[in-house]
């Protein structure tokens, strides 16, 4: 009987007692498909394309086959839609889009995947294609991340959210204004406060030792710095007089 093959890799799987002196050839073949869905990485031009068929085929290797998939080029009108085939095979991808335009990726009539061009800072997707056939789906896996620690050590946080998202994250946050909670890390705008303290025209000097912050008696009142001793003369005279 004739060989059969994995269901998404196209791995060929060789029946007992067949490819007697040639099987070598096949395994070899198997292995470079492991190493490609385990860490290989594959550059692909859509200059000048609008439209991209990613294959992956029984026993041969293929485009199909890599985990990581870096786009490169000028796409047609600044957008291309690649398509992941065959539309029954499972595959989780590692996509860079290293383009001037947004990166469609689809397999089916369900859900597709749109990738920013990398210069937007969101050039970078993980995705699932659930080989569904003809109404295959698409789906972000790093779309809606849970974490528990993140630390951000280096680069830009792009502003990509939608206004009510924003909404949802600043409450989510706890920086929302009357938020989660009834003692939020943010305090709501104080007109008052703010017109109190512009009604002081306060020192641009740090002053020197042995001064002490005055006014000048005006309203608004503007503060200056004196020394202690001739303010102290100042108040004994008024005392005394």
């Amino acid at each position: 009987m004739a060989s059969t093959y994995a269901d998404n890799t196209g791995l060929e799987l060789i029946r007992n007692g067949e490819q007697s002196g040639t099987w070598g050839t096949t395994t070899n073949t198997n292995l470079s498909i492991i190493d490609r869905l385990t860490n290989g990485v594959v550059t692909i031009s859509l200059q000048g394309l609008a439209t991209k068929v990613i294959t992956t085929s029984d026993g041969v290797l293929s485009e199909g086959q890599f985990k990581v998939i870096v786009f490169t080029g000028s796409p047609t009108s600044n957008a291309c839609t690649v398509t992941i085939s065959p539309p029954t095979n499972k595959h989780v991808y590692m996509i860079y889009n290293n383009t001037n335009g947004a990166v469609t990726v689809t397999q089916g009539s369900g859900g597709n995947v749109i990738i920013p061009a990398v210069s937007s800072s969101a050039g970078v997707n993980i995705l699932y294609c659930d080989g569904g056939g003809s109404g295959a789906a698409v789906v972000s896996l790093s779309d809606n991340l849970s974490l528990s620690n993140v630390r951000i050590t280096g680069g830009n946080i792009a502003d990509g959210m939608s206004t009510s998202d924003k909404a949802l994250a600043r409450t989510g946050l706890d920086l929302e204004v009357g938020g989660v909670d009834s003692n939020p890390d943010v305090q709501a705008y104080d007109a008052n406060l703010t017109t109190f303290l512009a009604a002081f025209n306060l020192p641009t000097s740090t002053g020197t030792a042995g001064q002490a912050i005055t006014t000048d008696g005006n309203n608004p009142a503007a503060l200056g710095f004196t020394s202690i001793a001739s303010a102290a003369r100042a108040y004994t005279y008024s005392v005394l007089f």
